[in-house]
């Protein structure tokens, strides 16, 4: 029962220990015992978050794991953390996530390789810390630190034009995120001096202030999912980034903004959210198809992923404001997949990347020639991105193009054409580098996978492919969540 009671607190603080420790204990000169011991706090990491899962009563809305200590009393500032159904997947995908990158980058990072690991650990620490904390405060700090980690890592480990990346990234992230605290404080004095979330959730607020507090999120939750118009430092950014620092991006980050929406626009200003709900799907539905045609157009293999993943994404908000339980579970299972299945794209690339050092897709043709196992791997992930029924990518988008259609037929319509703008440029893209002569004499010199490749492509396969064919281990612990979150909004808190 100990365990039980402090697990949320050792799952955000052991990574961010092991990392301090890593730091103090190791250079370039011991890099691989820094490997070895990196790959043992990840592991420890995700075993740790395992019986938030075993544990977890699906039967109950009510938060799980909690835990409470005064942090600053004078201003009502707690450390108060929690999971429901919602946040629960997501600490899971970040666990996992982050042993994945670390086995990526056993033998590529050579230069501050203690650094490097140290960087991605402590994120993963900080990145939990949002999806765990219930007090606005805490919230905004894990929220705001976890960009600095990243910040490092585009800026030091990335290409030729990270520090540009990296700026942008920062400040677009930073300036977004100034305007949720703006919210948070004005928050805190109309709920009687209370910083916690759960509070804020029966607050009878006027329409004009739910109004003015929601576009206050959204600059902060928009920017990070991220949604058009917000969405340009994203493509810098990955194109930019490490592997391991594209793969954590679009694989967890991404998320956090989405989640915000579900924590924060939805229960706290349900009037606010049916009154901008039009707003938040044009939006939504521009993302669908206005970047998947971006995404056809890129001859960069990194940057039409980025776009693929703005795409993506757009089908989660769309989810999210239809204001049903298929849209609401499917944009949720939408996160968690897309997770697996981009960080796998990014991974893939970065397979090549290694070998060849050029992103561009017409450096590349025939490489299944050089590569078969590598090329099939790729195409089952290419597939899963197109949204290939029995991979993870057609379940959360068939849930969310059932709820829009119980919306409205046109938003299904217009949701449904990532399916076939998907399928082309994610098998044009695959056509042209896997398939066809080898155009290149450089492709000539690849050779097939390594057996640490093979190790965290399969990993990321299988979860692909088990969310594929049996979603309901996923979709069973949020019901009762999703489904109270929807009681909540369509309860009006209009004074």
């Amino acid at each position: 029962m100990l365990l039980e009671s402090v697990n949320l607190s050792v799952a955000i603080w052991l990574p961010i220990l092991g990392a301090i420790a890593i730091l103090a204990s190791g250079s370039d000169a011991n890099a691989q015992r820094v490997r070895w011991l990196s790959l043992i706090v990840a592991i420890a990491e995700f075993l740790i978050t395992i019986p938030l899962y075993t544990r977890f009563d699906k039967t109950t809305a009510a938060m799980q794991f909690t835990e409470f200590h005064t942090w600053v009393p004078a201003f009502n500032i707690n450390y108060s953390l929690g999971i429901d159904g919602i946040a629960m997947p997501l600490i899971l995908l970040t666990s996992f996530l982050t042993i994945i990158v670390v086995i990526s980058a056993w033998e590529i990072i050579k230069q501050r390789v203690a650094q490097y690991m140290a960087a991605f650990l402590i994120m993963e620490g900080l990145m939990i810390g949002v999806f765990s904390a219930l007090d606005a405060i805490l919230f905004y700090v894990f929220w705001e630190a976890m960009l600095i980690p990243m910040f490092l890592i585009i800026g030091i480990w990335g290409g030729p034009n990270r520090i540009y990346a990296s700026i942008k990234f920062f400040l677009y992230t930073l300036l977004g995120s100034l305007l949720m605290l703006v919210g948070f404080i004005y928050l805190y004095y109309q709920s009687g001096n209370s910083f916690s979330i759960l509070d804020y959730h029966q607050l009878p607020l006027a329409l004009g202030a739910q109004i003015l507090l929601f576009f206050g999120f959204f600059a902060a939750f928009a920017v990070k999912v991220p949604m058009f118009p917000v969405h340009t430092w994203l493509p810098d950014a990955h194109t930019e980034a490490p592997t391991g620092g594209s793969v954590i991006l679009a694989a967890i980050m991404l998320k956090m903004g989405a989640y915000g929406f579900l924590r924060f626009n939805l229960p706290i200003l349900p009037d606010a959210s049916h009154e901008l709900a039009g707003f938040m799907i044009t939006l939504s539905l521009i993302a669908i198809v206005y970047i998947a045609l971006v995404a056809l157009v890129q001859e960069d293999m990194k940057r039409l992923i980025a776009y693929s993943s703005i795409s993506h994404m757009g089908f989660v908000t769309l989810g999210f404001f239809i204001f049903n339980a298929q849209g609401v579970e499917g944009g949720i299972i939408q996160m968690i997949s897309h997770g697996f299945i981009s960080g796998a794209l990014f991974l893939c690339v970065g397979v090549m990347y290694d070998r060849l050092h050029s992103r561009d897709i017409k450096d590349y043709g025939g490489v299944v020639h050089r590569m078969p196992i590598f090329a099939a791997f790729m195409m089952l992930f290419a597939m899963a991105n197109a949204g290939l029924p029995a991979t993870s990518g057609f379940v959360g988008e068939f849930l969310v193009i059932i709820g829009a259609f119980q919306a409205n037929v046109w938003f299904a319509v217009a949701a449904g054409t990532t399916l076939v703008f998907g399928a082309a440029y994610t098998l044009w893209m695959y056509k042209r580098v896997i398939f066809g002569k080898i155009a290149n004499e450089k492709v000539e010199t690849l050779t097939d996978v390594t057996p640490r490749e093979i190790l965290f492509l399969a990993l990321l396969a299988f979860a692909v492919l088990l969310m594929g064919v049996w979603p309901m281990p996923f979709l069973d612990v949020m019901h009762a969540s999703v489904d109270n979150l929807l009681e909540h909004v369509a309860q009006s808190k209009l004074p």
